[in-house]
C-alpha cells in the first residue's frame, strides 16, 4: 500500500526543540517539505504512527509558537 503524498520511506530530522527525556519529541521531514510543498510532521516516539502533513503556513505557524514557547507547559 503507498501511503500519500510518498511517505513510506523519507529521511525524518528530529527538531532542535525536542526535549532530552523522552518527551516532546518531534520529528519533520525536510527533503518532501521541499519537494511536494507540504511539511510532514511524526512523534518520533512512534515512528510508525500517523503523519500529519502541513501546509507551508500552518508549519511556519508552529515554528513561530514553538519559538515563543507557545507549548510549554
Amino acid at each position: 500500500m503507498n501511503s500519500p503524498h510518498g511517505l513510506s520511506r523519507p529521511e525524518w530530522v528530529k527538531s532542535s526543540y525536542s526535549n532530552g527525556d523522552g518527551g516532546g519529541c518531534v520529528e519533520w521531514a525536510p527533503a518532501l517539505a521541499t519537494a511536494n510543498g507540504i511539511v510532514p510532521v511524526r512523534d518520533s516516539k512512534i515512528s510508525g504512527g500517523p503523519v500529519l502533513t502541513l501546509g507551508p503556513g500552518a508549519w511556519s505557524s508552529f515554528v513561530t509558537a514553538v519559538r515563543d514557547g507557545g507549548f510549554r507547559r
